[in-house]
């Protein structure tokens, strides 16, 4: 398992991307960078201010998020949008 010093800043960001999107779930971060749930709130924790985390967490743990599988609708089946390109286990999407 990577620490938060060991990715680039290209990493990092496309991390808290992809945290910050409510349609991506934490097992598609694990998929990708090999950073579990607690991982990325560490990294998300040291990353942002106070506030923006406080407001992160919130979001995530509301109804609004599907983060967590288990919450979600189970016709969602993807962790992608059908309009992104494939990402086949990429560290980081090809928009760069």
């Amino acid at each position: 398992m990577m620490r938060t010093g060991e990715f680039t800043e290209r990493e990092l960001d496309r991390i808290i991307e992809m945290a910050w999107e409510d349609r991506t779930p934490f097992e598609s971060m694990l998929f990708q960078f090999g950073l579990p749930e607690k991982e990325v709130i560490k990294v998300m924790r040291a990353s942002l201010k106070e506030s923006s985390f406080k407001r992160w967490r919130k979001r995530v743990n509301s109804g609004v998020s599907q983060k967590h599988l288990k919450k979600r609708n189970p016709d969602m089946t993807r962790f992608k949008c059908s309009r992104q390109k494939a990402i086949s286990g990429n560290k980081i999407s090809k928009r760069y």
